[in-house]
């Protein structure tokens, strides 16, 4: 029922235009905005929360944020579950779930239930989800899913 969208962009800075047409978009589309690796933007624009990638072991949380400021963050195994969680993260992104053509390496329902235990956290499932497998997520702990490619057969 609860749509975000997390604006990555690991090349480029993003423009403070480019990142205010997105959220307007968003705004109007009543989807909240996320953005990665850039926590400078996400408070200058008043953002509806930052997404910290499992990569970023060095970002800490400030507190010169808004009350519904939502801050997720991924991990791929307990390490970066435990650096989601020093880093005070409200949702961690668990992935990849499932097979997919980048990944073949892939967590299963059962890891991913044992490693979602793990953390207090609620956790996310992310990775190789398609109209498939989607019904197997009722087997897990997750408390939502993201997937690209599936989202984007359900808007197109």
């Amino acid at each position: 029922n609860k749509i975000a969208v997390i604006y990555r962009n690991y090349q480029n800075k993003p423009t403070i235009n480019e990142i205010k047409k997105f959220y307007s978009f968003c705004k109007k589309k009543q989807i909240k905005f996320l953005i990665s690796n850039y926590f400078d933007i996400a408070i200058k624009l008043n953002l509806d929360g930052f997404y910290v990638p499992s990569f970023n072991t060095k970002f800490f949380l400030q507190k010169n944020y808004h009350k519904k400021f939502l801050i997720v963050g991924s991990a791929h195994n307990i390490k970066e579950i435990k650096i989601k969680e020093k880093q005070n993260v409200k949702l961690i992104f668990l992935s990849p779930i499932f097979k997919t053509k980048k990944n073949k390496n892939f967590l299963g329902i059962i890891r991913f239930n044992n490693l979602s235990q793990i953390t207090k956290k609620k956790v996310v499932a992310l990775g190789g989800i398609n109209t498939i497998n989607i019904k197997k997520l009722k087997m897990t702990n997750a408390f939502g899913f993201s997937g690209i490619s599936h989202i984007k057969k359900i808007v197109n």
